[in-house]
């Protein structure tokens, strides 16, 4: 039988998950959502449901959706914004959706990486397979290529979902679905 030595303790629990949210802290990553995980209602950020309600909270790094019936109530791991320099808050709604979208960087993405050029639809496309514009100019709730970006301070401003959930919230979020991230 083995010894349970620190170190194999560690590695089991690192194994298990259970030690991820600690290790980010002390390498100064994210923490981990599940530990700042906040239930959201919508009565708590809307006066009705109208067709539809988007709650994004970026500290939780959650978003949360109802449809407009009440009937639907769906929860999203996403990606955030790097700081709070480049969070957005307030309310705002979807005024476009495009599926395949083209991915164009903004100026400030070219000031840091001035490689960068805009990209049709495909695999590799930052914007994933489905795109809704918010009223915000260059504010989208989109898919990613990059799935480790889901849970995490990763974006320029936008919020992120796995590509087979934006397809889903996609299918269910018509244009004029309202939005507030907080």
């Amino acid at each position: 039988m083995t010894a349970l030595t620190r170190r194999r303790t560690l590695g089991l629990m690192i194994a298990a998950g259970l030690a991820a949210p600690a290790l980010a802290r002390a390498q100064g990553g994210p923490d981990r959502n599940a530990s700042g995980f906040t239930m959201q209602r919508w009565q708590d950020h809307f006066d009705s449901l109208g067709q539809g309600v988007i709650v994004c909270d970026t500290r939780s790094r959650a978003l949360h959706f109802w449809s407009g019936d009440g009937q639907t109530h769906r929860i999203y791991p996403t990606s955030v914004p790097l700081s709070e320099e480049l969070t957005k808050r307030g309310r705002t709604q979807i005024v476009r959706k495009v599926e395949g979208p083209s991915w164009t960087p903004t100026a400030s993405m070219m000031e840091r990486f001035p490689h960068y050029r805009p990209m049709g639809p495909g695999p590799d496309n930052p914007l994933g397979t489905h795109a809704m514009y918010l009223s915000w100019p260059a504010y989208l709730i989109h898919g990613t290529h990059d799935t480790r970006k889901i849970g995490r301070l990763s974006s320029d401003g936008c919020i992120g979902l796995y590509n087979e959930k934006i397809e889903e919230l996609f299918a269910m979020s018509p244009v004029g679905t309202q939005v507030r991230i907080i």
